[in-house]
């Protein structure tokens, strides 16, 4: 059903909605803020690693974001470097 929805919804003849085109643009930045917010939620700066893996992490996924345009190059790339870090590092 969800593979055909979109078919009926809006078929091929028809302009796209301007929500449609306007969800297109805002959810991908809403989306890494959503992620921002829920990995940085639960960190201590009083105890464990002081949040220093998360923030560097978080710093990587901004810089690479800013540099390469690529919002899943962007995340991928912060898990590694954060999971390298809370392995071997920390």
């Amino acid at each position: 059903m969800t593979r055909f929805l979109p078919f009926i919804a809006f078929p091929s003849g028809k302009k796209t909605p301007e929500y449609v085109k306007y969800l297109g643009v805002v959810l991908p930045a809403a989306a890494l803020g959503m992620l921002a917010v829920y990995g940085l939620k639960d960190i201590s700066l009083f105890s464990g690693s002081h949040g220093i893996p998360e923030i560097v992490a978080s710093a990587a996924v901004a810089v690479l974001h800013v540099l390469k345009r690529n919002m899943l190059l962007s995340i991928a790339a912060g898990t590694v470097l954060y999971m390298f870090l809370v392995q071997v590092v920390f």
